[in-house]
């Protein structure tokens, strides 16, 4: 039985985005990130109406020519004109074995007007992934990422990371986790204007697709800035985006709360800075003063 397309996203995408694998990101001294520690680039659609969301003013995807199993060249720019889905994962990757298929199956349905790229990632094993492609029938071109492409999209914080390009090669919308393939066929569909049973609506990318746009965002993972006047508020912002990050992630304070709202280190922060602002950080009481003593009245010997 075939189900609408709302309904699956709703209940088979929520399931799935739940399988992920995480992945050391590539900076020196980070920590182990999940995936699921991402901050959702879309709302909830509505029950009565599916949509999706691309990013309303879209950035160029980096650009970046690497050679493909077969000694070819990969590079995005070789596909204007198509929609393309740079999908970066590893053979070790469960989540990322589960969606293969789907990805092998929307190639095979959309071949003349889609292009999907598979990146590898952390996995050197040339033989390995030789026998991976063959094994599951990759019919599109796999390479392995190197450290400059992986860095150019955000460091990869877990697999699977797909990234979906529009005909123009604009990064319209990040996806971390295994997603329903339903959500992917509706994205490709409305950005070749084709017909599909969803609204499609904008968002603005404050960090969740870019990491480099964190400067745009007024709200962070688990940081409260309901109390602060607009002026703190202004001032709280400036400092996160000024500040680093001290868990090794080399990212800004801003940027760390939005890859990784997990980390102990940067909420630890940021949470000193707000209580900086608001006058609220607790200080030692002064030490009491020594009692005073009189001189002794005692005669001299």
């Amino acid at each position: 039985m075939a189900f609408p397309f709302h309904a699956r996203l709703i209940g088979k995408t929520l399931a799935l985005s739940l399988c992920l694998a995480p992945l050391f990101v590539l900076f020196p001294g980070t920590r182990l990130a999940l995936a699921g520690n991402h901050r959702a680039a879309q709302p909830a659609p509505k029950q009565d109406q599916p949509a999706i969301y691309f990013v309303r003013n879209p950035d160029p995807a980096p650009a970046f020519q690497i050679a493909g199993l077969d000694g070819k060249p990969v590079s995005p720019a070789d596909f204007g004109g198509k929609a393309v889905l740079l999908n970066f994962w590893a053979t070790w990757c469960g989540p990322c074995r589960a969606e293969i298929p789907d990805l092998v199956e929307l190639q095979a349905k959309y071949k003349d007007r889609l292009q999907v790229i598979g990146l590898v990632v952390d996995d050197d094993d040339l033989d390995a992934i030789h026998d991976f492609v063959k094994k599951f029938r990759i019919n599109y071109p796999v390479a392995v990422a190197s450290d400059d492409v992986r860095i150019q999209y955000g460091g990869i914080a877990a697999l699977p990371t797909s990234f979906l390009l529009d005909p123009q090669g604009r990064v319209v919308q990040k996806h971390v986790g295994l997603r329903d393939p339903s959500l992917y066929e509706t994205e490709i569909r409305a950005l070749l204007g084709l017909p599909i049973e969803a609204k499609v609506e904008t968002f603005e990318d404050t960090g969740e697709v870019f990491l480099k746009h964190a400067d745009r965002a007024t709200e962070f993972p688990g940081v409260d800035l309901s109390h602060l006047t607009p002026e703190q508020k202004k001032i709280a912002i400036h400092r996160f985006n000024a500040e680093s990050c001290t868990c090794g992630c080399q990212f800004t304070l801003a940027q760390c709360r939005i890859n990784d709202s997990a980390c102990a280190v940067s909420k630890s922060i940021t949470a000193k800075i707000l209580a900086e602002i608001t006058g609220s950080a607790k200080s030692p009481h002064p030490p009491k003063p020594a009692p005073s003593t009189s001189p002794s009245n005692s005669s001299s010997p």
